[in-house]
């Protein structure tokens, strides 16, 4: 029986969904209903209508997140559930607001930001006494829209309901998606930012998650930044601030004692979000995933993926991955994630510290690489099928993607090969390597895939002027004399070992690439055999075979969101054909799995990974 075919008296309708809009209610919300660009002082919230799109269809919906609604198949399908999902109808019960929040955006304060594109619709209490938070994307223009029209596109819309989805299914903490609606209403787009614009199709998302407050949330009451000279909107509300702190605690961190006007229960809700926070980011670089916009406003409160714009899902192993292609000095590459979000659980203690001692935050802060090492460690055991821990665990880990890089593989695909080897009994070291060779890029396709930002001259100069003022006198270890230009020295580090690569494999052959990566993996595959028989002695498990393959096959994707693969599912529902997109779903959703369309676990050779959304 499909879910929701029959009449389930448990399940409710859009007409019928429980609200309890406690963030309106225990928050202050803006006094003015002037719907225009403008400061909004001292309030969380201004309450906003959505506006009202054209035609709209629903693209795909996800089922099993609007469970978390109560909301049958039944309903999901009605005539009306495309005018309610986009902001056309109005949902009884819902209240609709554009939060206020402001940001560090790729490190300097922006003031105010707050929901542009987005709006609260409201919170809903399902049958189990659960309260989920739902929220409209491209819904309409909010008094924090800036000059922007408060739109979003199908482009952007699908790539963000899709990644949502397959993020919660690969276990990675995450906001969901429950559908995303498109209209025959247009706005105009300069989609790669080159001077030529195009027509493309109002779409609405609705997002789910227990709340979407945010670092940024409580920068609005910081005061004047030194360096941009801008102050949040509400700076010296403390009263606000401990408002809002006494709801975040209430409703989502109920089970740490105390009151917020106690510092220790403070310093222990910090706790708790920077922990979040680590385990986190640690889930991302066990699968490969690139954020793309860690600024402090695309933080979540609870530690959850949220606002996914230009993110991307790593193919060939690069640790100095970029997937925003605006990001050019390589401040939110793939490997500089941890200290990043080290960074905005910082700026978030900054906050705290209005109303309790920065000692003690700062003293939380600094066992941020314990909690991560600790989640991230496990998380890689779990992909290679070890049972027990090992002090040589990180060398282990740092050589497998030492090794990845040097041969160009698939992020993906290096662990499904892995975990197809029996490291046990009947090992063929000759046989493993050459499948592992299959991974592996050829010269011609390494060639596609370096693409350095910067020339090797610029590189060659930049690496000089860095070098000149990490000498100065005065200056701090990892002081970054570009900063001010926005480029980070390990993207101009990344690049200076790119032109060496390109010009190391422009005197190679064929033979020699080959030899190079058979010799790289045959070394680390036996440090990885031993490392198996000496787990299996340890583990005393009478099934230990069997126990590290399920292991294993429940760590290791076959499938993620590659770009190649979401630009097709996007190509064809430009042109109103959907199969592809509500495909993909089907598939992320069951990531463990081998889809029947091989594509699917493919790389795009010389896709470099880098996008635009907006």
């Amino acid at each position: 029986m499909r879910y929701g075919r029959l009449r389930d008296l448990s399940m409710k309708t859009l007409e019928t969904l429980t609200f309890d809009n406690a963030a309106l209610r225990d928050l202050p919300v803006d006094t003015s209903p002037q719907n225009v660009p403008r400061q909004v002082k001292n309030a969380c919230f201004s309450r906003v209508d959505p506006t009202p799109l054209s035609s709209p269809k629903t693209v795909v919906y996800s089922s099993s997140a609007m469970r978390l609604l109560n909301l049958p198949l039944s309903e999901l399908e009605r005539d009306e559930f495309p005018s309610y999902l986009c902001g056309s109808k109005l949902i009884p019960g819902a209240e609709y607001a554009a939060h206020c929040y402001c940001g560090h955006q790729f490190g300097y304060f922006s003031g105010q930001l707050g929901d542009g594109a987005t709006m609260y619709v409201g919170e809903v209490i399902n049958n189990e006494s659960q309260r989920w938070e739902i929220q409209f994307k491209g819904a309409g223009k909010t008094p924090f829209s800036r000059s922007a029209d408060g739109r979003k596109v199908l482009r952007s819309s699908l790539r963000e309901f899709l990644c949502s989805e397959a993020m919660f299914h690969l276990g990675v903490p995450t906001t969901r998606a429950g559908s995303c609606v498109v209209s025959t209403d247009t706005v105009v787009r300069d989609v790669l930012y080159d001077g030529h614009p195009i027509n493309e199709k109002c779409t609405v998302i609705l997002r789910i998650a227990p709340t979407f407050i945010r670092f940024g949330s409580f920068e609005i009451f910081k005061s004047i930044d030194r360096l941009t000279g801008r102050p949040g909107p509400s700076v010296g509300k403390t009263d606000i601030l401990k408002q809002l702190l006494r709801y975040t605690k209430s409703r989502f961190y109920p089970d740490i004692p105390g009151e917020v006007e106690e510092e220790d229960t403070v310093v222990a809700m910090y706790r708790e979000i920077m922990e979040r926070t680590a385990r986190l980011v640690a889930h991302w670089q066990t699968v490969g995933f690139c954020h793309g916009v860690l600024n402090t406003d695309n933080m979540s409160i609870l530690g959850l993926t949220i606002d996914y714009g230009p993110y991307g899902f790593m193919e060939t192993f690069d640790p100095g991955f970029i997937c925003n292609g605006s990001d050019k000095g390589g401040r939110y590459s793939y490997e500089a994630q941890p200290a990043i979000c080290k960074w905005n659980v910082k700026k978030l203690g900054e906050m705290f510290a209005l109303i309790v001692s920065q000692e003690k935050l700062d003293q939380v802060l600094e066992s941020w690489e314990q909690v991560y090492e600790k989640e991230y460690n496990q998380l890689m055991r779990r992909k290679l099928g070890l049972l027990t821990e090992s002090s040589d665990d990180a060398e282990l880990f740092s050589k497998l993607f030492a090794t990845m890089r040097e041969t160009h593989s698939d992020f993906t695909t290096t662990f499904l090969l892995l975990q197809s080897f029996d490291l046990i009994e009947g090992f063929n070291s000759d046989e493993a390597v050459n499948q592992m060779l299959t991974n592996c890029l050829s010269i011609e396709d390494v060639t596609k895939t370096l693409k350095p930002t910067y020339s090797k001259a610029d590189c060659a100069a930049l690496l000089q002027i860095i070098s000149q003022f990490s000498l100065a006198a005065g200056n701090e270890a990892g002081f970054n004399p570009l900063a001010r230009y926005g480029i980070e020295v390990d993207s101009v580090l990344r690049d200076h070992q790119i032109h060496q690569d390109l010009e190391n494999f422009g005197k190679m052959t064929a033979e020699d690439r080959d030899k190079q990566c058979r010799d790289k993996w045959s070394e680390w595959l036996q440090m990885y055999k031993t490392r198996v028989q000496d787990d299996s002695e340890k583990s005393n498990d009478s099934n230990y075979r069997q126990a590290r393959g399920d292991l294993q096959r429940k760590s290791n994707p076959v499938v993620v969101p590659r770009n190649h693969i979401l630009q097709r599912a996007i190509d064809r529902a430009e042109l109103g054909d959907y199969s592809l997109a509500r495909r993909l779903l089907e598939v992320f959703e069951q990531p463990y799995e081998k889809p029947a369309e091989q594509w699917l676990a493919e790389r795009d050779v010389g896709d470099k990974g880098a996008c635009t959304v907006t």
